[in-house]
């Protein structure tokens, strides 16, 4: 794509775009700074933002995507900001090294297995970050100091209740309220940034204290490099692989949602590629890290922004907002972003696929809800791969469930299959001829049951043809199935023949020595007619 399709080909609607994504993302960033736990958690919002908006967006895959801190990536920054404390430069450290992850999954164009991730883990991992959001937003939407954790949260929800400052949870309310009612009125302008305006010039005339965001660096940032400290390196490894994860899926299910609104199609390599870069800018400039943030882009996708250039001006508006108007966003109330962060976190809840669990198998909503528990109360990382795993279990169950095979005596069937040649053999002869249909996919999962379901064979039967015309991929444990049946059938005299043996199957048959080797190739046909009667022909010439 040349330089004129990605920047200049839709420059109105991305101008249009941008500034409406712009507003939408300035109390977000504000917000997701906060709850992060830094010292100055509003501007690495602001940085994170801007650093990864305009370079995700310039180097990216997905022209209309817009990008910047989001829920799932900003809790496990609060996990890292609660193990490194004292030291946010680590903090950043770990961002950059996520970024850096990142941009090696794009460079091994791993981008594409995203579609193998199954819905039921999708749904519980986005829903269990909802809730952690929620859970951790509701001591600040009170007045009180933010919990590290979830499981503090809700052991703080006591005390927190009893020394709960009126004025910051009637501010907090209210934002809330303007950010569900504003859509009835008007569309023009975003309710998270009406509630955030209207609560902050309110909050100035009410005569209680509310805590505020406090003080915003004002003007460039500085660059974060830490110095070199092995200790320090391995404590942020696995957080660090836990950033690249959650934003790397993160930003591609974005991907799919912009694909799905404008009818184009990503690049996930090069999306992996320009995340991982903003993410490098944004932990070298003390940002938040970030990923395609879907509200954001879909924002964008409406105001008419098309391709790239949006998300840079997206990214520009920030900083005209942190070079210019800081002074004013330190007297935002921090109730106002909490409430404002729990409106996030109700939307990131899947209540579609909550709504339907007691509607869908039994394994996938134990999977849901095996998910969603350990992302909230352990970790988002374990809580994947636990439900991949639970997920292939499964999904492995009901394929070997799948009867891969048939049998029938060459008669019966003789009638209803027009690929079989005129039968002129004694019916003596034809009954000892059997016809197998394998189907699908032989591996490990359903060997076993092949092997049973061929046992059925009855004992009179001296040949046997294997119909492998579906059969489209053989496993090592597929090809042993095979082989074991050979021998069985082999050493009760029963000869054994293969059909329509398409190339993949027939490469892995022929590597294991199965066919040629424990069968010569004269054994396998091109058509199973021709099969048959080489059966046929056998049989006969055997008296």
């Amino acid at each position: 794509m040349s330089f004129q399709q990605r920047f200049l080909s839709n420059v109105r609607g991305d101008l249009f775009g941008g500034i409406t994504a712009g507003i939408v993302a300035l109390p977000l960033a504000l917000a997701f700074g906060v709850s992060s736990g830094l010292e100055n958690g509003a501007a690495a919002g602001l940085y994170g933002a801007i650093a990864i908006g305009i370079l995700s967006s310039i180097f990216g895959g997905t022209p209309s995507q817009v990008s910047g801190p989001t829920g799932p990536m900003t809790i496990v920054v609060a996990g890292l900001v609660t193990t490194m404390t004292g030291d946010p430069a680590w903090v950043f450290a770990a961002v950059m090294l996520a970024g850096a992850f990142q941009m090696i999954l794009g460079l091994l164009r791993v981008g594409h297995y995203i579609n193998f991730i199954p819905y039921p883990v999708i749904s519980g991992f986005m829903s269990g970050i909802g809730l952690i959001i929620i859970l951790l937003q509701l001591a600040q939407l009170v007045g009180q100091p933010a919990a590290s954790g979830t499981v503090q949260a809700i052991g703080k929800i006591p005390g927190d209740l009893a020394n709960m400052n009126v004025w910051a949870l009637g501010l907090g309310l209210a934002t809330i309220a303007i950010i569900y009612l504003t859509p009835r009125v008007t569309k023009v302008v975003p309710g998270t940034l009406i509630g955030l305006v209207a609560m902050t010039i309110v909050a100035a005339f009410l005569p209680g204290e509310t805590p505020l965001i406090g003080t915003i660096p004002q003007g460039l940032p500085e660059l974060h490099l830490p110095a070199w400290d092995f200790d320090k390196f391995k404590l942020i490894l696995l957080p660090a692989l836990a950033l690249a994860a959650v934003g790397s899926i993160d930003s591609l299910l974005t991907s799919l949602v912009a694909d799905a609104v404008t009818k184009t199609r990503h690049d996930s390599e090069r999306e992996l590629f320009g995340q991982g870069l903003g993410n490098v800018a944004s932990g070298l400039i003390g940002g938040l890290p970030g990923a395609g943030a879907t509200m954001r882009t879909v924002v964008n996708v409406q105001a008419g922004g098309r391709t790239h250039l949006s998300g840079v001006v997206h990214g520009l508006l920030l900083v005209s907002v942190l070079l210019v108007l800081a002074p004013l966003a330190e007297q935002i109330p921090k109730s106002v972003l909490a409430g404002i962060l729990i409106t996030v976190g109700i939307g990131i809840v899947d209540v579609k696929g909550l709504r339907h669990l007691l509607r869908v198998p039994r394994g996938d909503a134990a999977v849901m809800l095996t998910v969603l528990g350990l992302t909230v109360f352990a970790n988002l990382m374990l809580a994947v791969a636990i439900g991949m795993v639970m997920a292939a279990m499964i999904l492995l169950k009901r394929l070997s469930d799948i009867d891969p095979a048939t049998h029938s005596p060459l008669l019966d069937i003789a009638a209803h299959r027009p690929w079989i040649p005129p039968l002129e053999q004694p019916k003596e002869l034809l009954d000892g001829l059997y016809l197998v249909e394998l189907h699908g996919s032989l591996f490990f999962g359903n060997s076993g049951p092949l092997q049973r379901t061929l046992e059925g064979i009855p004992k009179q039967v001296r040949s046997v043809v294997l119909h492998m015309g579906d059969v489209r991929f053989i496993d090592q444990s597929g090809a042993y199935a095979l082989s074991t049946l050979i021998e069985d059938l082999t050493a009760e005299g029963i000869s054994v023949y293969f059909a329509e043996l398409r190339q993949e199957p027939a490469e892995m048959l022929s590597k294991l020595e199965i066919l040629p080797g424990e069968l010569p190739a004269e054994r396998s046909f091109g058509q199973v007619g021709e099969a048959i009667q080489a059966a046929a022909t056998q049989l006969e010439s055997r008296g």
